[in-house]
């Protein structure tokens, strides 16, 4: 039954989620630094450290810890008792150990920014990966395909930091036709919303584009190449109903599969995109919190990418059984 399948796969997403849980909880609070000699600084005493031990409750046993971090995601939590108790309001993910702000608020104030970035990319490059892979296979062989394969193999050679240096200097530094990005609301402005998120887009589309444009390329070929293809034409339908009727769906349902992993976890922030533009999401946040080793702002990142990329599994699967029947049938 569906409603089984559903239920099942509903089922593995908290089991993985828990592990993940689990183990970035014990690698970020246990094998990392001290977190109370990280809030305290380098000239601290132990009686201050003691002190903080006792409010986050890291003098407490890891298991009571672990499970008190998990409560307090569902249902809030409190840090210290007396005059001193401060309540995490659910989902409580803890405080920034650099800033004091809570960071489920900090994910919160950046998540638009990175999703801005990400779903503009996958637009960009499902349009552009499909349309040129499709081209392709139709025209294999031509100098089109030849061409547009060829860019494709050296686009996805091109590291995003390289060529978002590139796009600055040229469109924004020598050609002025762009300003530098920033994190701009499309209520405040749109033109430049649109403007500061292009190279952001572009940038991290290309190489997404060249991959989807060569694996569109070579399932069509495949799929042309299919008994039921032939059959399809002997029956006198056009070519291009024949495409779009019987090659595109087989061709393009592996597509959807990457394409759920890899914007998924662009959700999760696009860090280098992000560091190089300046842009305030939460893949610049990552890369902050890393050098700065604030633990709960790393961990929470890690949690929200993994969140993405499980539940982004999920919706692909169910996705995929509505496009495939084979795949349905299995799953009933």
């Amino acid at each position: 039954m569906m409603a089984r399948y559903i239920a099942g796969r509903l089922a593995g997403v908290v089991l993985i989620l828990f592990l993940v849980c689990l183990f970035t909880f014990i690698i970020f609070f246990t094998l990392q630094p001290d977190p109370a000699v990280m809030i305290c600084g380098k000239t601290c005493t132990q009686e201050r450290i003691d002190q903080i031990h006792a409010v986050l409750g890291l003098d407490e046993p890891l298991v009571k810890q672990f499970f008190g971090f998990l409560i307090g995601i569902f249902a809030g939590r409190d840090y210290g008792e007396g005059a001193n108790l401060v309540h995490c309001g659910a989902p409580c993910l803890g405080y920034s150990f650099q800033t004091g702000q809570s960071v489920w608020d900090m994910v919160v104030d950046r998540l638009p920014v990175s999703a801005t970035v990400a779903i503009g990319a996958a637009v960009l490059w499902l349009l552009i990966g499909i349309a040129a892979g499709l081209l392709s296979a139709v025209k294999e062989g031509t100098w089109w395909d030849r061409t547009a394969m060829g860019l494709a193999l050296g686009g996805s050679s091109v590291p995003n930091y390289v060529l978002a240096l590139a796009l600055q200097y040229v469109l924004v530094v020598q050609l002025q036709v762009l300003p530098f990005p920033r994190a701009v609301a499309f209520a405040d402005d749109p033109v430049v919303w649109f403007q500061s998120y292009l190279m952001p887009w572009i940038v991290l589309a290309t190489g997404y584009a060249c991959l989807y444009s060569r694996l569109t390329r070579a399932n069509v070929i495949d799929t042309l190449a299919e008994n039921f293809m032939r059959t399809a034409r002997s029956k006198g339908l056009s070519p291009a109903l024949t495409m779009r009727r019987h090659a595109l769906r087989p061709a393009l349902t592996p597509i959807a599969t990457i394409f759920g992993m890899d914007f998924a976890a662009l959700l999760g922030g696009a860090l280098i995109t992000e560091t190089v533009f300046g842009l305030n999401g939460v893949g610049k946040m990552a890369a902050d919190s890393i050098t700065k080793n604030d633990q709960p702002v790393i961990m929470a990142v890690t949690l929200l990418a993994a969140f993405f990329v499980v539940v982004g599994n999920v919706v692909i699967d169910l996705v995929y059984t509505r496009l495939d029947p084979r795949v349905r049938i299995t799953a009933k």
